[in-house]
C-alpha cells in the first residue's frame, strides 16, 4: 500500500498524550493523524469543512479504513503524512495516506470518506468544483 505519490505533505509532532504505556503512539492516534491530514488537503485548495457543512450543508465521514502498520512512532517524533486521492465517485474519495518519521515509513492506510448531507446524514453528491479541485494521483 505505501507510495511515494503525495498530493498534500502535512506535519505533526507526537506528544506524550499521544502515546501509550509502552512509550509508543497508540494505533487509534494514527487514524487520528490522517483526519488531520485530510483535512489541511482541504484546506489548501480553500476548502473549509465548517464552511461546507453551512454552505452547501455537506459533510465528510468516514465508511471504511484499512491501516497497515510497519514500525512505532514515539514521543516527540516529528511525523510526515502524505496523502493522495486515488479513487473518487459522485460521493466518495478514497485516500492513500503514509506516515512516516524522517524515512523511516511507520503506517500507511487507505481511508473511504463518503459526502452526506448535514441535516439527515443521507448520501449527497460532492459538489462538481470541489471534486474537480482534487484530481486523482497517478501512481507509478
Amino acid at each position: 500500500m505505501h507510495s511515494e505519490v503525495a498530493d498534500s505533505v502535512f506535519q505533526v509532532r507526537v506528544y506524550y498524550e499521544d502515546t501509550d504505556h509502552g512509550g509508543v503512539v497508540y494505533h487509534a492516534n494514527y487514524l487520528r493523524f490522517m483526519e488531520r491530514a485530510r483535512t489541511e488537503m482541504l484546506r489548501e485548495k480553500g476548502y473549509e469543512l465548517d464552511v461546507l457543512e453551512r454552505d452547501p450543508g455537506i459533510l465528510f465521514v468516514v465508511r471504511r479504513a484499512h491501516l497497515d502498520f510497519r514500525a512505532p512512532a514515539r514521543f516527540n517524533d516529528l511525523l510526515q503524512i502524505k496523502s493522495a486521492i486515488i479513487h473518487k465517485t459522485p460521493v466518495r474519495m478514497h485516500f492513500q495516506q503514509d506516515i512516516a518519521v524522517k524515512e523511516k515509513h511507520l503506517c500507511s492506510g487507505e481511508v473511504e470518506v463518503v459526502c452526506l448531507e448535514a441535516e439527515t446524514f443521507r448520501p449527497h453528491v460532492i459538489p462538481a468544483e470541489l471534486l474537480q479541485a482534487f484530481p486523482l494521483s497517478v501512481h507509478p
